[in-house]
């Protein structure tokens, strides 16, 4: 018996040890592998795109795609622009949490944690449609799916921001632009395009024109759900970090985080400055944004341009969207090249010029591909090519500091705010004053971004990043 139980004891210390060696050598290839990965960083070109083109959907399918998807649903454009302005709140109020992205987990972690919530909402909302009650149930997901994109930009900046030197952020800034707004070209140009082909298709099958218009937006929500899965997958495996928490876990500590971000925030140099500019820069911008695809698809008896889900998708979201590419990758290699104070004011310009084109089409209201394809693609040229400016200006003027992330949140949120209370009121002032008038009105609305531009200060200069 003795012998017996010795012997067991025997074979059991030899498995422990067994188990002891593997798991030391499990563990000795983890740390082998992280040591590889931290050997070999990730090329920027790898996340910094798809990155950005993540954070787009989102706004850009909220803030403009579901304008057209309400307005196939027969919405009211006054209401179609109130309602879908007011889901954009949580990109304003987004610096309100965002100290909090600073003291937990990391900042990937919340990138790709909003990816997959933002797709499993698309998702819902796809079905949403399919209920009486379709449009109060479909604006409160889209909601939801708000403050999850917010939640993501505030991560995704803090990414870029943290892992990407000062000269690497005016180099990656074209892509980040271009990768943003090529969202806005598979949204507004191929799914709105996309919409318009499957409504055909099922008009011509006997399908009723609502009953159309739900399928073929069903399908396109379903489309945005699996692409947000997709990207969350990826970025999973392909984002660096962009650091760890910064050491606290508390509530408590949270708030008084918030605190101190936000009287650092008002206590920068020149800040009260730089708020009329963030906000002045993009007012024409918040005016059209909302009513610029109602205008494109209302009859021309109305003041519109009559045209077809097709043809907005090919003009507005296909060329348009392509030539706002094409203008934030030249932005950021001409901001790199000559310094954004140099730059900075052409840039004003070249954003807010461009606008004028739609009063022209409003104006004559042309039928010729030409003229309004042309047109579109020079005002979003300029667009992209301007709107990169605003984006560095934040990121290297207002940002740096102690609370980077949070701070360029804070500002983020402001330019929003902007965006959002113009574009809530747009309906309203397009329905009083009708389509030409309105777009004299935005062009007026331009002329203070002029002055602010030409004598903004700077804090600090181009490439220090350093309070």
């Amino acid at each position: 018996m003795i012998i017996f139980v010795l012997g067991e004891n025997i074979v059991r210390g030899a498995e422990t040890r067994r188990r002891t060696q593997v798991v030391s050598v499990c563990q000795n290839r983890i740390n082998a592998c992280s040591a590889m990965s931290e050997k070999r960083p990730v090329s920027p070109l790898a996340w910094v795109p798809s990155l950005y083109f993540a954070m787009g959907l989102p706004f850009v399918v909220l803030n403009m795609v579901s304008a057209v998807l309400f307005k196939d649903l027969g919405i009211p454009d006054a209401r179609i622009a109130f309602w879908t302005s007011l889901i954009m709140w949580p990109w304003t109020i987004k610096f309100l949490w965002s100290p909090f992205l600073e003291i937990f987990r990391t900042k990937k972690f919340f990138v790709v944690a909003t990816q997959l919530l933002s797709g499993i909402m698309f998702g819902v909302a796809a079905l949403a449609l399919h209920l009486p009650s379709f449009f109060a149930v479909t604006v409160a997901v889209f909601a939801v799916v708000a403050f999850s994109g917010a939640t993501h930009d505030i991560a995704a900046d803090g990414v870029y921001m943290s892992e990407l030197s000062t000269r690497d952020q005016a180099k990656y800034i074209g892509w980040q632009g271009a990768f943003y707004n090529l969202a806005k070209l598979v949204a507004t140009g191929g799914l709105v395009w996309f919409a318009g082909w499957l409504y055909e298709r099922s008009s011509a099958e006997g399908a009723a024109a609502f009953d159309a218009y739900v399928h073929a937006w069903t399908v396109v929500l379903a489309i945005l759900c699996g692409l947000l899965l997709l990207l969350g997958c990826y970025h999973g495996r392909m984002l660096p970090s962009g650091a760890a928490a910064a050491g606290g876990h508390s509530l408590g500590e949270g708030l008084r985080g918030l605190k101190e971000v936000i009287a650092a925030f008002f206590t920068k140099k020149h800040i009260w400055y730089y708020i009329a500019f963030i906000i002045l820069y993009r007012l024409g911008e918040g005016f059209v944004m909302k009513i610029v695809p109602l205008f494109l698809k209302a009859d021309t008896a109305a003041g519109g341009l009559g045209l077809t889900n097709q043809q907005i998708g090919l003009y507005y979201g296909t060329f348009g969207a392509g030539a706002f590419l094409v203008g934030s990758l030249l932005a950021g290699y001409y901001i790199a090249a000559r310094g954004l104070r140099r730059t900075l004011f052409t840039l004003c310009c070249v954003f807010n010029v461009p606008f004028v084109v739609y009063a022209l089409l409003a104006f004559f209201q042309p039928s010729s591909m030409w003229l309004v394809g042309g047109g579109i693609v020079v005002e979003y040229f300029g667009y992209g090519f301007g709107f990169v400016g605003l984006t560095l200006f934040m990121m290297q003027q207002v940002a740096p500091g102690r609370h980077q992330m949070a701070h360029y949140a804070f500002a983020s949120g402001i330019m929003n705010l902007s965006v959002m209370l113009t574009g809530a009121v747009s309906g309203y002032l397009s329905d009083w004053l009708g389509y030409s008038l309105f777009f004299v009105v935005v062009m007026l609305a331009t002329i203070p971004a002029f002055v602010m531009t030409r004598f903004i200060p700077f804090t600090y200069p181009d490439g220090n990043k350093t309070e």
